[in-house]
């Protein structure tokens, strides 16, 4: 082959590769969306007071009356959303932080983010007795200063991934210990109150959490969709991304921002919901191959993963159990085998 057809015939060669991973991206997410949907509509069907699927169209569209319209709309439809909504702001933040410090052990419920919220929410529960509204709140800004604490104390010399990951594990630890103490010394009621947030539970959830969560992803979402196109840039080095023309610190900050805000949202709304973050960008790398994923898919394995786990946790374990319980199960062996295989790679 001469040289002056070998440039031709590279450069077909790469977009037939970009279009087939495309393809493969776009045919994940549509498999996952359907799925999403699927355990959705379980959701509001399955429970106590069992609701035939071929009545939900008409419940939700304001048709349905009676016993299973109430059940549908004011018992299980705010939960099952809530749940959707939790996955997806966990997915999106922990791929957005696992791609912009390249380290896929760096998610807010791993680095300390989360340990910062329940933190903050123990401390205004246990002593001060507050719930509701100002809970959520509390665990919003212990996430958000819990975010600033770690990126401050990993700036020195341009943030590491794996120097931020170890500040935030150690900072993580401290919070750990500090909610440990005020759970010995609370009354036993608080505690066991503290004890089922901290799990992460959707039990009880309504309107007034949904409406904030949604809110913060209208807004948040589109950010996310719209700074991910520089985290090409950044993965490939701050000399490399500076040459492109992208403005590091900064851009760096604002992503480490969005996906912290989004981890606070969805903390506040449901409690540390454990390794849905962690999970969900590496199911979903793998789902594409070696495509592009994007941020859809791990949005979308974020929310399959916490409604299909707080479906278990109500019908298929015998008891009606916190989700964070079944998300924990499945995620806190994956967290070890990818430390065990980061380990024989030499990399921690």
């Amino acid at each position: 082959m001469n040289p002056p057809q070998a440039l031709p015939d590279a450069l077909k060669a790469v977009s037939a590769a970009r279009r087939q991973g495309a393809a493969r991206v776009w045919l994940v997410s549509i498999v996952l969306f359907v799925l999403l949907v699927g355990v959705f509509a379980l959701s509001l069907a399955v429970g106590d007071f069992d609701v035939p699927l071929g009545q939900l169209p008409g419940i939700l569209f304001g048709d349905g009356t009676g016993g299973g319209a109430y059940v549908v709309t004011q018992l299980r439809l705010p939960r099952a959303v809530a749940a959707v909504l939790v996955g997806v702001a966990f997915g999106l933040g922990g791929a957005l932080f696992q791609r912009l410090l390249r380290n896929p052990l760096a998610s807010p419920d791993v680095i300390g983010v989360t340990q910062g919220a329940s933190a903050a929410a123990v401390i205004c529960l246990v002593l001060f007795g507050v719930s509701g509204p100002v809970l959520s709140a509390a665990a919003f800004g212990g996430a958000l200063i819990t975010g600033v604490i770690i990126y401050v104390l990993s700036r020195r010399g341009g943030v590491n991934g794996y120097r931020l990951v170890l500040i935030g594990v150690g900072v993580g630890a401290v919070l750990a210990s500090i909610v440990s103490y005020l759970m010995t010394w609370a009354d036993v009621t608080l505690a066991q109150q503290a004890l089922v947030w901290l799990t992460g539970n959707l039990n009880g959830a309504s309107w007034d959490k949904v409406v904030p969560l949604a809110i913060a992803l209208v807004v948040l979402g589109p950010a996310a969709l719209l700074l991910s196109r520089a985290l090409t840039g950044l993965q490939l080095g701050d000399d490399t991304a500076a040459g492109l023309g992208l403005r590091v610190e900064r851009m760096r900050l604002l992503l480490l921002l969005v996906a912290t805000a989004l981890a606070a949202f969805a903390t506040a709304a449901a409690g540390p919901v454990s390794f849905v973050a962690f999970v969900a960008n590496p199911v979903a790398t793998r789902l594409v191959g070696g495509a592009r994923v994007g941020l859809v898919a791990p949005a979308l394995t974020g929310a399959l993963v916490t409604l299909l786990g707080d479906f278990v946790a109500q019908h298929l374990l015998g008891t009606q159990l916190p989700v964070g319980v079944v998300t924990g199960a499945v995620g806190a062996p994956y967290l070890l085998y990818l430390l065990a295989t980061a380990n024989r790679a030499g990399r921690v």
